[in-house]
């Protein structure tokens, strides 16, 4: 086949754009960066139950047995043992790898390219970020040059380097899928998604661009097996070197706090607020006595830049303002009733849900939005720590597709506060709406949701 295709001199590379595209060579980048890779390995050493000891008796057969075959329960279970990888940012042996990889372990044992082997102490670890900092007894170490993670782009190679299922050094490549991933429960990392191949063992691994530099550790991955299916996330650098300067420095982390809780803005809400596109994050409930509340910050407020920097999407504002030392003075621009409004806050620092249930003795029936609901008694109030609202008992139409279900507690309307079904109805029933925005109240959180209203 080859000989075939020189005869028609077409190499074996890609077509693109009518250019011929060939694969880039790993074969260089592989060898120089693996010496400063580390593979990690942990130890978590077994909890055997103890009884109190006694003299065995001799004559007892039983109580022979007893002493080479304990009862179960007091079986010996060895030490669980883990891997990861990591990587020296320091030529005095500072590592960085995962927090999963080195939390609630008794040992961590690192072995370097050279096969020499050290035990590291853990300097730290971030559990919000998943970063941890490691430290081996050793200098003059190979180091990774530290890149730009927001220079790079969707669809640029990139190469991993560590110890999938203990394989040493194993190299796997692919390309940047996507930049800034949120995940669940992950609210201050803007993760870069590679279809790279990672599996259990590269966790805390760097991830390279083309020119050597470290832009990412490799963290977590989405698996149905449990191995690689072409998802794979990793910590921007950038974010992952800030933690672990920190935990040097202080042994923790601090992160700023503004005492709110936030939602994207989708189209249909932008619509609803008077935006001309969907941007920033949108304000459903704000802690009273937080450093928001005191700033002035209300509910529906659209938050649209911290400190200067631009609120894309909501989750553009936890980084920004978890990055943020607490005690500063920020500047915050928000939309408020269609227009922008700037305030200032003082940051502050980051550290069994209630339903009110109610029978219905003031039910009306369903509005255009399809919501049957009830007022809400005192007590009820202030078990939910609210001044007004609706409860909802039943949902039909655009609410039941939206999620809106029984129990929840309609806050208000857009900018408007409901108090009562009465005005509830008579803000749905406008037939100069086409569109509102209900601001549900779920257990502990509120949430924004957009309805479109049916004829």
């Amino acid at each position: 086949m080859r000989k075939w295709l020189a005869l028609l001199g077409i190499s074996l590379g890609f077509m693109a754009g009518g250019a011929l595209a060939q694969l880039p060579d790993f074969t260089d980048l592989a060898e120089q960066q693996s010496q400063a890779v580390v593979n990690i390995t942990t130890t978590q050493d077994a909890k055997q139950s103890r009884r109190p000891h006694r003299m065995p008796d001799p004559d007892d057969m039983m109580d022979f047995f007893r002493r080479f075959m304990p009862p179960e329960g007091e079986r010996f279970m060895p030490p669980r043992r883990g891997n990861g990888s990591g990587f020296l940012i320091s030529a005095d042996g500072y590592i960085m790898t995962n927090a999963h990889v080195v939390d609630d372990v008794d040992e961590v044992v690192v072995k370097l390219h050279d096969k020499r082997e050290y035990r590291a102490k853990v300097i730290g670890s971030d559990a919000r970020t998943d970063v941890a900092l490691i430290k081996i007894n050793a200098d003059k170490l190979p180091r990774v040059t530290i890149g730009d993670p927001n220079r790079l782009k969707v669809g640029e190679w990139v190469l991993a380097i560590g110890a999938p299922f203990g394989f040493e050094n194993s190299v796997t490549a692919g390309i940047v899928s996507a930049k800034g991933r949120s995940l669940p429960q992950e609210n201050y990392v803007p993760f870069i998604q590679t279809d790279v191949a990672i599996n259990p063992g590269n966790s805390g691994g760097p991830l390279f661009n083309l020119k050597g530099e470290v832009v990412g550790m490799n963290s977590q991955i989405i698996s149905r097996s449990g191995g690689n299916m072409g998802l794979a996330f990793a910590i921007p650098i950038d974010v992952a070197m800030d933690v672990a300067e920190q935990l040097k420095s202080r042994g923790k982390v601090s992160r700023g706090r503004l005492g709110i809780v936030i939602q994207d803005v989708t189209a249909d809400l932008a619509e609803t607020f008077g935006l001309k596109s969907p941007q920033g994050a949108l304000v459903s409930d704000v802690e009273a006595g937080s450093p928001a509340d005191k700033a002035g910050v209300q509910v529906s407020d659209i938050v649209l830049k911290f400190d200067g920097k631009p609120v894309n999407a909501s989750i553009d504002l936890p980084r920004l303002v978890g990055a943020t030392k607490p005690g500063t003075r920020s500047s915050l621009t928000v939309w408020r009733k269609g227009a922008q409004r700037e305030l200032t806050v003082v940051v502050g620092e980051l550290s069994e849900e209630k339903t009110a249930v109610a029978k219905a003795t003031e039910s009306r029936p369903p509005n255009r939005a399809g919501i049957a609901a009830t007022n809400l008694s005192k007590e009820q109030k202030a078990i939910l720590k609210i001044t007004g609202g609706v409860l909802v008992e039943d949902t039909t139409g655009p609410a039941a597709r939206a999620g809106i279900q029984s129990g929840d507690v309609i806050v208000a309307v857009n900018n408007q506060e409901v108090n009562s079904v009465e005005e509830l109805a008579k803000l749905l029933d406008d037939p100069a709406r086409k569109s509102v925005a209900l601001l549900v109240k779920r257990g502990e959180s509120a949430h924004y949701v957009s309805l479109r209203l049916e004829k």
